[in-house]
């Protein structure tokens, strides 16, 4: 089947008007979201359009005819268009890291499925961190030529706006996001036809639409159910990110996963590696392994066992209840028929897939579990986020040590050409170089460091004037909009001082991550905010989920609070965080305090967006500040360990807090030299800068992706699907026997002797029918203090006459430790399968 995008000529433009077709492919490539190199495009086309929406397609379809047509025949605009297309096509031609570093990789393609994408505000499709991380990763990917395409939804409303009403409270509303609007274009067929296919949910089937979005050199595609064709109820299955309650969620899910897969299917594209970005995606591990039944009629175990091996799994949820769950029933209700028919596979087998306890018809399914057991790999988003999704699956792999649980981790990071100031993005240009971010990250780190401390503050006092003078703008134009009075839409224009120290907090309000820490002693916040000497001022911004009425609560506080005191000339509360409002603040803020309950933030990235433009951080030491804090970087809150059972540890926090405000930060931002510099905050300002900001982007972490498991991946997968899923086979018969068998595994008399410095082990073990090559028999002992557990394999030495499962094995290891120490165990064992993820069977000697 042929497939192309749509022509991106809108039935509003011009169409006959030379020159058009330039400027529509500029507009419909998000790429202008982070290389800014064309925005004088649109600000000349409509400054006042621009301004506002910040969206080229946007601006396109809006101005004048007459106004294009009278740019188009300036040859200085037309030269100007024309090399930015020369420019983009440069960028999309030429190698990147991947194809130097991996040029002979049997990578050809990833497939990375989220719920959301942040790629720029005209693209409303985002909440918030998970989006964040998404739209992050694929620019990245794309920057250093890794080959993923983007699967995702297009949502008819998307995630909600805030509104701050009259009396400080949070109202939702839900705007409608025309397509026609958005830089998005529809699949179409080789005759014309709109890409629509079907699929069958209970009931009625469900027509499904195709979009594109150019994302610079890589693809993202997106699903909607908002075709004519389909009843009402379904045309809203797309209409709100996280909206409906349990089944619309589902129904969601399960065009993400399976309609997402099936839409790689029908375009021809065959990636290696499916990468899901949190379990939302999981349902594409079911229909990949149908897709692969269907290809070479195998079973689906073993059809599972090989497309297994090309999916990554990441977790981005630090509490067990943050996973979507489902009533079994509406499992069964939704998949029961396809889990029957398509896959061959029972509903008990199928919901065994997403439970702890496959026995217990009562448990939800949960789409963390499906998606763990679909996944070659496993992985937190930091470190400590690591540690922490290992106690969260820790029920998934009963009686294996907790060093040895299947997660690892691959820390966040972001897009930093997305996230820079104009002036942040010349320093370093002139420092680093304009190609920095593609270098090394000891070559950018030593260069940054040759700033000088004039040029440094230069820039924070441009970047904190250009944020006062944006909150100005934006809280008349908030406040105009709720119908505030002349004199307080006057007063907004004066608010804040471009020469203070200027604090900023800005994320989803939600109890855990207490928002409400600076508030614990309001009159001492106060004495802060109006010290007449060295004064501090806050921007505040965020929002509380519509159902979360403790999260709305909070910012009602801290509204009452600015408006009911003399902060208001000091502090503002910015509605409706979005993208835009994101960049103008991580650009302009000193200093970035983060204040959420360890270990519930899994990895953070507001943070990481400061440290380009010489923002600090004070933070507590959760998810990335946990491993990126030291004391010449930033400033940390609390002891790195977990308080949540403490009712007093909040209130001992918030004095710890201010205390680090009035006794160390505000005084090294107010102590300056001879030339009005503060040179102990502008050193830490370096360091931040220069230790910190190419380890925390995302293309340290694409690059991780890929090294540690893209190319990885798609080998293991290629080499199990070869010859019609050949491996997958012998290792869907090998798990056939082990469950066969397991049961009868036993240990027989153990050993031990001490000679010349090593224990010496002889284990009797009746294999109960399985092959000695089956298992692995080693000798294990606890991990000391802050280490490992040591593992020693113990060989096969001679198995006893009278019986041909009946094996001793051998081991020898150092006598540094007491033989009592060490324990014998049994584990399955086949060439390359990941066990205990792809097989959690374990026996210990009792």
């Amino acid at each position: 089947m042929s497939i192309r995008a749509a022509s991106p000529l809108h039935a509003l433009l011009p169409t006959e008007m030379e020159g058009i077709g330039s400027l529509a492919e500029l507009a419909l490539d998000v790429r202008w979201s982070w290389n800014r190199a064309a925005d004088q495009v649109w600000k000349q086309l409509d400054p006042d359009s621009w301004e506002l929406t910040h969206s080229p397609w946007g601006v396109l379809q809006s101005v004048s005819r007459e106004r294009i047509e009278r740019l188009l025949a300036d040859p200085t605009f037309r030269g100007h268009v024309d090399a930015l297309l020369k420019q983009r096509s440069e960028a999309a031609q030429s190698p990147g890291w991947f194809q130097q570093a991996h040029a002979k990789s049997a990578l050809s393609s990833v497939a990375y499925f989220s719920m959301e994408f942040m790629l720029s505000e005209a693209l409303p499709i985002y909440s918030g961190g998970l989006g964040n991380v998404a739209g992050d990763q694929l620019k990245a990917a794309g920057d250093l030529g890794v080959p993923v395409i983007g699967v995702g939804l297009l949502y008819a409303q998307g995630y909600f706006r805030q509104v701050i009403d009259p009396d400080g409270a949070q109202q939702a509303v839900f705007p409608y996001n025309d397509p026609g609007q958005l830089p998005v274009t529809p699949l179409r067929r080789a005759n014309g036809e709109w890409l629509r296919f079907k699929m069958d949910l209970p009931g009625h089937p469900i027509w499904l639409r195709t979009w594109k979005v150019q994302v610079g050199r890589l693809t993202l595609y997106l699903l909607d159910s908002n075709d004519a064709a389909n009843y009402p109820t379904y045309r809203g299955i797309t209409g709100e990110l996280y909206g409906g309650g349990p089944e619309t969620r589902l129904q969601q899910e399960l065009l993400l996963g399976i309609g997402g897969w099936r839409l790689l299917e029908l375009l021809k594209l065959r990636p290696e590696v499916c990468h899901l970005n949190e379990g939302h995606a999981a349902f594409a591990v079911l229909e990949r392994a149908r897709c692969f039944m269907q290809h070479t009629a195998q079973s689906f175990d073993v059809s599972l066992a090989v497309t297994r091996a090309g999916n990554l799994f990441t977790t981005h949820t630090a509490v067990a209840a943050g996973f979507d769950r489902f009533d079994p029933g509406l499992v069964s209700r939704y998949l029961g028929d396809y889990a029957q028919s398509k896959l061959g596979i029972s509903q008990h087998q199928l919901l065994a897939l997403g439970r702890v306890d496959p026995d217990d018809s009562t448990e939800a399914f949960n789409m963390a579990n499906l998606a763990l057991r679909g996944s070659g790999a496993v992985n937190g988003v930091s470190r400590l986020h690591g540690q922490v999704s290992r106690r969260i699956f820790a029920p998934l792999f009963p009686r294996w040590p907790f060093d040895e649980i299947p997660v690892g981790h691959v820390t966040n990071g972001v897009h930093v050409p997305s996230w820079n100031s104009a002036a942040a993005d010349a320093l370093w240009t002139e420092t680093c170089g304009r190609e920095c971010w593609s270098h090394p990250p000891d070559n950018v780190s030593r260069d940054i460091r040759g700033a000088g401390d004039a040029q440094l503050w230069r820039l924070r006092n441009q970047s904190r004037a250009s944020l006062v003078g944006y909150s100005r703008q934006r809280l008349a134009q908030q406040l105009r909009s709720s119908g505030a009075a002349s004199d307080a839409i006057d007063a907004a224009r004066h608010i804040l001082d471009p020469k203070v120290l200027t604090l900023g907090f800005a994320r989803r309000f939600a109890t855990y991550k207490r928002p409400n820490l600076l508030l614990q002693d309001p009159a001492r916040l106060l004495r802060l905010l109006l010290h007449p000497e060295r004064p501090i001022q806050l921007i505040i911004a965020g929002k509380a989920h519509p159902a979360d009425h403790a999260g709305q609560a909070l910012i009602a506080l801290w509204t009452r609070f600015i408006r009911g005191t003399a902060a208001r000339q000091r502090a503002v509360f910015l509605a409706d965080y979005d993208m835009l409002l994101t960049e103008h603040m991580v650009q302009g803020v000193d200093l970035w305090i983060n204040t959420p309950q360890r270990p519930w933030e899994a990895s953070g990235t507001s943070g990481m967006k400061v440290l380009v433009n010489g923002g600090l951080n004070l933070s507590e030491l959760d998810g990335w500040w946990a491993e990126a804090y030291s004391g010449e970087v930033g400033w940390a809150l609390g002891d790195g360990r977990e308080h949540a059972e403490d009712p007093g540890w909040d209130a001992a926090e918030a004095q710890a807090l201010y205390s680090l405000l009035e006794q160390e930060i505000i005084p090294e931002f107010y102590s300056r030299d001879r030339n009005d510099v503060p040179v102990a905050w502008v050193a830490r300002m370096r360091e931040s800068m220069a230790q910190l900001t190419p380890q925390y982007s995302s293309g340290r972490t694409v690059r991780e992706y890929t090294d540690q498991h893209y190319v990885t991946a798609a080998q293991r997968y290629l080499e199990r699907a070869a010859e019609h899923g050949a491996v997958g086979k012998r290792i869907a018969a090998w798990q056939l026997d082990l469950e066969r068998h397991w049961g009868s595994v036993r240990f027989g008399a153990v050993k031990i002797e001490t000679v010349a410095g090593q224990h010496r082990f002889e284990i009797s073990v009746n294999l109960g029918g399985l092959a000695a090559e089956q298992v692995r028999v080693e000798i294990y002992a606890e991990a000391s203090a802050g280490g490992v557990g040591e593992r020693h394999r113990a060989v096969s030495v001679r198995h006893f006459a009278d019986s041909v499962s009946s094996h001793v094995f051998s081991a020898a290891v150092p006598a540094a430790r007491p033989a009592t120490d060490y324990t014998a165990r049994v584990l399955p064992f086949f060439d390359g399968v990941s066990v205990p993820l792809e097989c959690n069977r374990i026996l210990w000697q009792r």
